[in-house]
C-alpha cells in the first residue's frame, strides 16, 4: 500500500474534504447533537465505529456479490439496507452486553441510521477504489482508512462546534438568533475556515 496515498487520505478526510464542513453531509446530527461536548464526543465515536464497520461490510458485498453478479446498479439501495440493518444489530448487541455503554451511545445509534455521511463514505470508497469493476491494489485498507479518518473528521467538527455553542450559551445573543440560527451561522464560518486547508498540495 502506498504510504503517500494513505497520508493524503488522512489529511484530506479530516481537514480538506471534511464530510460536514466541506461536503455538508450529516448536518442533522451535527446541529442536533453539538450543543454540549460530551454528547458530541459520544456521537463522534459512534459515527466513526459505524463508518469503519460499514466500509468493511459494503466493500466485501460490492466486491464479492454485486460485481460478480453484475448488479452494481443496486449499490445504493443495498448499502442503505446493509447500514440500517448493521446499526440495528449493533444497538441490540450493546443493549444486551453493556447497559452502561447503551445508555452512553444507545440514543445516538438510531440517529446514525439516517446519517447520510455513512452512506456517503461507502459510496466514495467504491467510486475511488474500484476501477472498471475491479478493486485497485490495497483498496480494502485504503477504504477502511478513509472511513476511519472521515469519522475522525466528523468528530473533530462536532467537538469544535460543541465548544463554540457552549460559549455562545453564555453570551447575550438576540432572541431571533438563539439556537439553530446561530448554529448555522457558526457552521458556515467554520466551513469557510476549513476551506483554507484546500490550498494544500501533495
Amino acid at each position: 500500500m502506498d504510504l503517500g496515498r494513505l497520508i493524503m487520505i488522512i489529511i484530506s478526510m479530516v481537514f480538506i474534504n471534511n464530510f460536514i464542513l466541506s461536503k455538508f453531509l450529516g448536518m442533522c446530527p451535527f446541529i442536533g447533537v453539538s450543543r454540549e461536548t460530551k454528547p458530541a464526543i459520544s456521537m463522534g465515536i459512534a459515527v466513526t465505529f459505524v463508518m469503519a464497520a460499514s466500509s468493511v461490510i459494503t466493500w466485501l458485498l460490492y466486491n464479492y456479490v454485486l460485481i460478480p453478479f453484475e448488479i452494481t446498479y443496486l449499490r445504493t439501495i443495498t448499502f442503505i439496507l446493509v447500514i440500517a440493518a448493521f446499526v440495528q444489530f449493533v444497538e441490540m448487541v450493546i443493549r444486551k452486553v453493556s447497559v452502561a455503554l447503551y445508555r452512553a451511545l444507545g440514543i445516538y445509534l438510531p440517529l446514525i441510521t439516517t446519517n447520510c455521511a455513512i452512506l456517503g463514505v461507502t459510496l466514495l470508497n467504491t467510486n475511488e477504489f474500484f476501477k472498471d469493476n475491479h478493486a485497485v491494489a490495497g483498496s480494502f485498507l485504503l477504504g477502511l482508512a478513509q472511513s476511519v479518518f472521515a469519522g475522525l473528521g466528523f468528530t473533530l467538527a462536532l467537538i469544535l462546534m460543541s465548544a463554540i455553542r457552549e460559549r455562545l450559551d453564555l453570551l447575550d445573543i438576540p432572541e431571533s438568533m438563539k439556537g439553530i440560527p446561530i448554529a448555522f451561522v457558526v457552521a458556515s464560518l467554520m466551513s469557510l475556515a476549513f476551506m483554507g486547508f484546500g490550498g494544500f498540495r501533495f
